[in-house]
Parts: C-alpha cells; structure tokens; sequence
C-alpha cells in the first residue's frame, strides 16, 4: 500500500498543475466562443427572421387573409374604448416602453439571477433583449410602414415605422426567456403551468394593448410574436448545447 503512495502523489500532482489549469483554460475558452457564437447566430437569425416577415408582410398586403384583419380589428378596438380603459391599456402599455421596459427586464432577471445563484439569468436576458431590439431596428428600418392613422389612435402619438411590434417583440423575448429559466428551477406542475400561464399573458396582452390604442396593426404584432419566439427558440437550443456540452467536459481525471 506504502509503495503506491509516491506514485499516487505524482500523479496528483500532475493533475494539479497541468490538467486542471490546462482543463481550466480550455473550459473559459470554450464558454466564450460559445457567447460569441451566440450572439452571431443571433444576428444572423434576426437578419433572416425579419426578411422572412418582410416577406409575409409583402404577401399580407397583396391581399392575404391576416392583413385582411387589420382594419376589422382596429375598428373593434375603437367600439370597446372608454375613457377608463383607455387610460388603463395606456399605462399598461407604457411598461413595455423605452422608459419603463429596460428597468421592469433588469428588475425581474436580477430576481432570477439572485434567486439561481447564478449570472446566466443576466447573460441570456442581455443577449435575447439586444438580439429583439436588433430585429425590431433592422424590420422597422427596412420595412417602413406606416402606423394606423392618428384619427384611430389614442394619444400620445407615435411616428416611428409599425413593423413589427417592438413592445410586442421585446415583451415576447422578455417573458421566453424568464419561462425558460423559471421551468428550469420548478419542478410542481401547477407551478409549470402558472409559469407558462403568466409569461403567454404577458406577452399577449402586451401585443394587443398595441392594437387596442390604434398603435400598430395587428400584422405588426403577429410578426413581433413571431420573431420573438424564434429568437427564444434559438437562445434556448444553444443554452441547452453548451450545458449538455460543459456536463459532458466537467468530470475530472481520476487518479488511480
């Protein structure tokens, strides 16, 4: 048993200062390559999500079926609108704005993050927020359409381009990504499914309150939705490559 001990020892100790630390690079290495791959897939598929609603967008207004809806809706709105909630939808709709958005999102994911113990919640809340807020620049910019007329909307007024959604875009990337971490973490079934329950109603109601105030069309919310999800979609799959990739790397040596 004695004569072994030397040996061991050795072998220990090249463990110690050659494997692990070798081990230890190549673990940070690789988690960086992975954001930065992340983030130019995330560019690429934002680029490619929105030539895809451009295209949609193109199609709806040779005459489709969805873009048929947009003027039956919005005149819908109009008939439900009351002084009461149209003040309500107002304020509510002001949350996913530029003023209030960014400190709701910061708010919410730092609770997640304080409660997982863990940076991730804030590292794929970072990169889905930038990744909507690339779609809804790049769609807005290239696309150009104009909002519903102000006669139809409720004040105060905005002259930004409508396509897509940026409140509905952002609410949906928002409310995707704290899903996707809170699932993680809750294991009850009921409290899955209020999960899921809640993050749907805040992305839809975020959506329509657009629509009620006469702010977009309801094409521009669909497509917000839509390359939300898809931008969630892609986040999600690559998180779960690099976890299953960093279990699969992060068992150590063993010493015999």
């Amino acid at each position: 048993m004695s004569s072994r001990t030397p040996g061991r020892r050795a072998a220990r100790f090249v463990v110690d200062k050659a494997v692990r630390p070798v081990a230890a690079r190549r673990d940070w290495l690789r988690e960086h390559v992975v954001v930065l791959a992340l983030l130019v897939l995330g560019v690429v598929l934002s680029l490619g999500l929105t030539a895809s609603a451009a295209q949609v967008y193109e199609s709806v207004e040779d005459g489709g079926h969805l873009a048929g809806l947009d003027q039956p809706v919005l005149r819908s709105a109009e008939r439900m609108r009351t002084p009461a909630n149209k003040e309500a939808v107002t304020w509510f709709t002001d949350l996913g704005g530029p003023l209030w958005f960014p400190v709701i999102a910061g708010v919410i994911l730092l609770a997640v993050a304080l409660w997982r113990r863990s940076v991730e919640p804030l590292v794929l809340g970072a990169i889905g927020l930038a990744g909507g807020l690339a779609m809804t620049s790049v769609g807005k910019a290239v696309i150009g359409r104009a909002r519903p007329p102000l006669r139809d909307a409720v004040p105060p007024y905005e002259s930004s381009p409508s396509f897509p959604s940026g409140h509905a875009l952002m609410a949906t990337v928002l409310a995707g990504i704290v899903g996707y971490l809170l699932l993680r973490a809750v294991l009850r079934p009921w409290l899955r499914a209020l999960v899921v329950a809640l993050c749907a109603l805040w992305a839809l109601a975020m959506g329509l309150s657009r629509v009620f105030l006469g702010h977009h069309w309801l094409t521009d919310v669909c497509a917000g939705w839509v390359l939300g999800l898809g931008w969630v979609a892609a986040i999600v799959t690559l998180h779960q490559a690099w976890l299953l990739t960093r279990d699969a790397d992060g068992v150590e040596p063993e010493v015999r």
